[in-house]
């Protein structure tokens, strides 16, 4: 009879043992499936993007051509379009501050901003051949000199000024209110139309022949 409970006790063991070890394997196992779904997590949040401060945006002459052309109701056919970047005011004080006077700026932030003309033009009596062209700026207190450049696909500041191909200054009124963010469009203006520039509380119009 003791011999019989003695095998009975070591068979109760042997069991909770292999218990024990399964358990000990279910939750390795477990571990392992949950690690590499983390680190999958880790990795798709760090490749992810942000939001850029200055968004690319693009205006079209006659306005919201590509809406027009996709509705039917184009009247006139395209003349131009701008692509440039859009920074914020930020509660900073721009022109003067922010963006020195004299010095050149970008029309805009991260990549150089363009132009193209799918037409001649003429800007204050000089004629414009229909093409792509970086528009970059040079302010002044009372007036900006804009400049047409053929130095394409370029970023920042780095402008190559022996490519410049035309140059026209323009006066720059004061707004009632501050533009907050960067704007560039085009509207319909006497004899033809004008490209209106507006940051803070400064305002620019180039006025454009076709």
């Amino acid at each position: 009879m003791y011999i019989t409970r003695q095998y009975k006790f070591i068979g109760l063991l042997w069991i909770m043992g292999m218990l024990s070890a399964c358990d000990q394997h279910t939750a390795g196992s477990n571990q392992v499936t949950i690690t590499p779904s983390a680190t999958n997590k880790t990795v798709e949040q760090t490749i992810q993007p942000g939001m850029d401060k200055s968004p690319m945006d693009m205006s079209y002459y006659p306005v919201d051509y590509p809406k027009l052309k996709m509705s039917g109701s184009v009247t006139e056919p395209l003349v131009a379009r701008v692509i440039y970047s859009r920074p914020q005011k930020d509660n900073r004080v721009i022109f003067g501050n922010l963006i020195k006077y004299g010095s050149i700026w970008r029309l805009g932030a991260n990549e150089a901003t363009e132009i193209e003309f799918f037409k001649d033009v003429t800007i204050q009596n000089q004629k414009v051949q229909k093409g792509r062209y970086v528009l970059y700026c040079i302010p002044h207190e009372n007036s900006w000199t804009l400049v047409l450049n053929n130095d394409l696909f370029t970023w920042g500041l780095k402008i190559d000024s022996t490519k410049d191909v035309h140059k026209f200054n323009i006066p720059v009124a004061k707004t009632r209110f501050p533009y907050e963010a960067f704007t560039m469009e085009f509207e319909k203006a006497d004899p033809a139309m004008q490209l209106i520039m507006g940051w803070d509380s400064v305002r620019a119009a180039l006025p454009i022949k076709y």
